[in-house]
């Protein structure tokens, strides 16, 4: 089966193909460096990061480039008011935002481009609108994009665009649908700005927000690529702008796939710092939280769905996680059995897993097949039904899986040389009968989040996914 995408450009599941057989081109809207990256953010991270592993699963070679805006209006001011130059300021936030990628399991891209290394790329691409008619210089020395030179302004976000206010212009990044404007493509020099322009052909200044992405994505893409993805958010004015800037100049159509990642609510509310709502993820970890736990969170949640995250969605996640960890570490410890009748069963599992997300990305159904794997396994396990072998081919389609979801290699314990000596410690004492020792051991490692399982195998070690007196968020 073909794999099927939701195309907010034509407001339909189109199959995909991409341009180029076997190899996929993909743009995806990075963070804005003013502060860390919040649980919204990491939402859409986490669901293209599902994108980007199910097409390597699925064969395809990705190319991924993700931005990062190091230049802003919020980021200028933010700088300003801590009396520090841009890159000053926005080197700690960089840094946490790859930090907090790899803690989250985030596979990463191919290229970061940063907005302030490509201004060059940016100045190009303005020449050539204003050349071609597209663009103008206002009389402060700004340069705008006209919205009514491109026919089909609003095709993506679906505006009615003859209700335009055709002439004015809006200097601000960010604005509402209502506010259809000319929108700058170069902000010419303000007193406000500081030390942060460039001088160059266009004059003195610094680009608009939308035009960084334009000259991103095309020096590392081409002109013409196949997928790009961002939050809803990110369709009106940022992304209906990209389009209408990149094949103004170039004459060619920019992305054939346009994928958008719902809104994360926290209890039912939009995050936002008025509702002192925000949640970061490394603020989740400090207080107990698991970091399998939060990927968990923002995966299983469709991304066309909006996703309320709150305490108790992720007390069941943890449950949930700590039940396929479980069943996952178990398979390790069979007994040998001659019951070899779990072929067809894994055969289908990996089909419904397939074709689930071939269907758009529907995570949903695909955990479920996962989900029913264990509970028939399980059947059999209670009977003594199961082999070395079944064991081993259950655990092997699970990590092909885990290429996709990093769930089950994510949720391992990374035990440091200090608690393997405590364990080896505790099972000194155990052997001894020192049970008052091995008891002591015991609470302390579960202190540091490690839990230990006496079983007839042995003891297994597995860590806390979630602490108990975790408080509401």
């Amino acid at each position: 089966m073909a794999i099927v995408f939701y195309n907010t450009l034509t407001r339909k599941k189109e199959k995909f193909k991409p341009i180029t057989p076997g190899i996929v081109k993909m743009y995806t809207c990075g963070p804005t460096v003013y502060n860390y990256a919040h649980i919204g953010n990491f939402r859409a991270y986490t669901f293209e990061d599902l994108l980007r592993r199910y097409l390597k699963f699925k064969g395809f070679k990705v190319i991924q480039v993700m931005n990062l805006t190091d230049v802003d209006d919020k980021i200028i001011k933010a700088s300003k008011e801590k009396g520090v130059p841009i890159e000053e300021f926005t080197t700690p936030y960089k840094k946490a935002f790859f930090e907090d990628i790899e803690t989250l399991g985030i596979e990463k891209a191919e290229f970061y481009p940063e907005a302030t290394k490509h201004i060059n790329e940016m100045v190009d691409i303005i020449k050539k609108l204003l050349a071609k008619g597209h663009a103008y210089k206002a009389a402060d020395g700004s340069i705008y994009f006209k919205v009514s030179s491109f026919e089909k302004y609003g095709q993506l976000a679906n505006l009615n665009v003859k209700e335009m206010r055709v002439g004015e212009r809006v200097a601000s990044d960010e604005y509402e649908k209502e506010e259809i404007r000319d929108f700058a493509l170069w902000k010419s020099w303000k007193p406000e700005d500081g030390n942060v322009y460039w001088n160059t052909e266009l004059g003195k200044g610094r680009p608009g927000w939308h035009i960084e992405c334009s000259a991103m994505s095309m020096k590392y893409l081409g002109n013409h690529f196949d997928i790009h993805t961002g939050g809803v958010d990110n369709i009106f004015p940022h992304h209906e702008n990209e389009i209408a800037q990149s094949e103004c100049a170039t004459g060619e159509k920019f992305v054939n796939y346009w994928l958008h990642c719902e809104h994360l609510l926290v209890n039912d509310e939009k995050m936002s710092k008025s509702l002192g709502n925000v949640i970061y993820p490394r603020e989740l970890i400090a207080r107990g939280v698991d970091p399998v736990v939060i990927r968990y969170t923002l995966l299983s949640t469709h991304y066309r769905q909006k996703l309320n995250f709150t305490t108790e969605k992720l007390i069941s996640s943890a449950s949930s996680v700590e039940r396929l960890l479980d069943f996952y570490n178990s398979l390790d410890f069979y007994e040998d059995s001659k019951q070899t009748e779990f072929k067809n069963l894994i055969s289908d599992t990996e089909k419904a897993f397939e074709e689930a997300l071939d269907d758009n990305l529907n995570i949903s159904e695909a955990m479920a097949a996962i989900f029913e794997l264990v509970k028939e396994v399980n059947k059999h396990k209670a009977k003594k039904q199961i082999s070395k072998t079944d064991a081993k081919n259950i655990k092997a389609t699970l990590d092909r899986f885990d290429t996709v979801l990093n769930i089950f290699k994510m949720g391992q314990v990374k035990l440091s040389e200090e608690i393997r000596q405590l364990i080896d410690r505790r099972a000194k004492a155990r052997k001894e009968k020192n049970w008052k020792e091995a008891d002591r051991i015991r609470e302390y490692l579960l202190e540091k989040g490690i839990i230990l399982e006496d079983t007839p195998q042995g003891t297994r070690c597995k860590k806390t996914l979630i602490k108990k007196d975790f408080s509401k968020i």
